[in-house]
């Protein structure tokens, strides 16, 4: 089976967890994108997109999703990206859009849980690169309308450092180590990753550790835009509805896109840019986060195009 072709895989066990979990379902994700060694690129492309569901109530990892990603902007993989993620240029090559990727994820979820129209769900990721920074400026960048779902998640590291007393900084394969579980697969392998992860999540929920929503994208309550967010409220919706990609309203930023005193969600100034990458967005002027740095990237995914 070729692998960009594969979106649906089979489920795995799981172990019971003990006491009540507030949701259903969680969606953990683990995202591989473009990428170069020692640098960034620019912009940077979400190249596979996998997905696990994990049953809330028994710990099962009932089904697993996978879509490869033709990044567009920088179709030819880096020799250090493909030694990384294990991913070949043929699989990109053969590999769907952004936006289609979303649609079939959005597909295959209601699938995998009887296309129930309203069930708790929270997306659970390692990090919060995978939603806060990734998929929501790869879509902000393209125009791509993706499920409100992801507007909220779970960053694993906090629970799993408040069950087993450990720091912030612990990487993935030494948190599942540091679980008393054997890492399974390829590091870097999204799909691993995330099942990985997924076993890991299982194993706290075990241990009876609280598993609640940690980040958001709703912008922090900051007074100098108070006024505007009353006008313009950010919703996090708790549920996946019948349609939730086609339902969801464009991302609007808090000044609309205005120059001048601009706030990012980290409450500074908002700093200009203009887009040097070759192609119809070529010199265009934005405003992003305020506390970028060339090291670091950004800090919120604010990000707006200027009048």
């Amino acid at each position: 089976m070729m692998p960009s072709m594969a979106s649906i895989l089979p489920a795995r066990g799981g172990a019971t967890p003990s006491g009540n979990q507030a949701f259903d379902y969680f969606l953990v994700v683990d995202f591989e994108a473009t990428c170069e060694k020692d640098k960034r690129i620019y912009p940077q492309e979400i190249i596979e997109f996998p997905s696990v569901l994990v049953n809330g109530a028994t710990g099962r990892i009932e089904s697993a999703f996978r879509r490869y990603v033709r990044p567009k902007y920088h179709p030819v993989l880096t020799e250090f990206c493909g030694e990384l993620t294990g991913i070949r240029q043929e699989d990109v090559d053969g590999g769907v859009d952004l936006g289609d990727a979303l649609l079939l994820h959005d597909s295959w979820l209601k699938a995998a849980t009887g296309a129930r129209k309203c069930i708790r769900l929270a997306v659970v990721t390692w990090g919060d690169w995978d939603c806060r920074t990734m998929l929501e400026s790869e879509c902000l960048f393209k125009g791509i309308a993706k499920p409100t779902y992801f507007d909220r998640w779970i960053n694993l590291r906090i629970p799993f450092a408040a069950a087993l007393g450990t720091g912030g900084r612990t990487t993935l394969q030494e948190a599942v180590r540091a679980a008393g579980l054997e890492w399974e697969g390829r590091l870097h392998c999204g799909l691993d990753d995330a099942r990985n992860t997924a076993r890991l999540l299982v194993e706290l929920m075990r241990r009876g550790a609280k598993i609640e929503i940690t980040g958001s994208l709703a912008p922090p309550p900051i007074q100098e835009r108070e006024q505007q967010q009353q006008q313009k409220p950010h919703v996090s919706p708790r549920w996946i509805t019948s349609s939730p990609i086609h339902h969801q309203k464009p991302h609007i930023s808090p000044c609309g896109g205005a120059l001048g005193a601009c706030f990012c969600y980290c409450g500074v100034a908002s700093r200009g840019g203009v887009v040097a990458v070759p192609g119809p967005m070529q010199g265009k002027c934005f405003l992003g986060c305020g506390n970028w740095t060339p090291a670091m990237g950004a800090f919120c995914p604010y990000f707006v195009w200027s009048n």
